[in-house]
């Protein structure tokens, strides 16, 4: 495979602040986020734009949530995860009788949020997992396992640092998005120190040098001014 699509992911919701929020993490797990304050909005995105998972608030303004939720489902098979502020059980189960895939209920941590979204992703017919989501993955010659931490490129092994795996890794399961330095040192290394970007840029030269016998050091790309990319072309 070339590259792995990013997920397209909307957001139904009314509250700014909240959609803000969601964006945000969404956006750091590698997903690309569209959003809606209302229900029409919501319909009028999904008549022209590919969607792969609807996050539906069921609080909105004018056609409620239940009434989205069942003209979605009249009209598109994309899964749909609903957010309500609203425990009861007869919530929750009417909600998946008009054909949510889940529900999640307020307050949720973006942790919780992000599993129950690959979770309804793996259920879909044809998704393709990214390689955050999957045991090994393939880029042309350039192959990725996992589950036992190794890489292999021009048809051999490459001998990595645990670093250097978790850096290629995360480039991997964000293709083609732009991420900065302090980007990566927050996923990678679970620190941020803007003076310790060059760390990231040694980490990268490193990876390239060892990826070079086959085509897969020019998968990363460096973006003048910001980071990197990962991106096969």
């Amino acid at each position: 495979m070339a590259a792995l699509a990013l997920v397209r992911v909307l957001i139904v919701d009314d509250e700014p602040r909240m959609r803000d929020m969601l964006r945000l993490h969404l956006e750091k797990d590698g997903y690309e986020v569209m959003e809606a304050p209302d229900g029409n909005e919501a319909l009028a995105i999904l008549g022209r734009t590919q969607i792969g998972l609807v996050l539906l608030d069921l609080m909105l303004p004018g056609m409620d949530g239940w009434a989205v939720c069942r003209r979605i489902r009249e009209l598109h098979p994309v899964p749909i995860i609903m957010l309500t502020a609203r425990a009861e059980e007869y919530d929750r189960v009417l909600g998946l009788e008009l054909g949510a895939d889940d529900y999640i209920v307020k307050p949720f941590s973006p942790r919780e949020l992000l599993a129950r979204i690959r979770a309804v992703l793996r259920r879909v017919p044809g998704h393709q997992p990214r390689p955050a989501e999957a045991e090994r993955v393939t880029f042309d010659d350039l192959e990725i396992d996992h589950a036992s931490r190794t890489v292999r490129t021009g048809g051999r092994y490459v001998n990595l640092t645990p670093r250097e795996f978790d850096l290629l890794w995360y480039l991997a399961a964000n293709p083609r998005r732009v991420l900065t330095r302090d980007q990566l040192l927050d996923k990678v290394w679970g620190w941020s120190f803007a003076g310790e970007s060059r760390t990231v840029d040694s980490h990268v030269k490193n990876l390239r040098l060892k990826l070079a016998a086959g085509k897969a050091a020019g998968y990363i790309h460096t973006v003048w001014g910001i980071g990197y990319k990962f991106e096969v072309v």
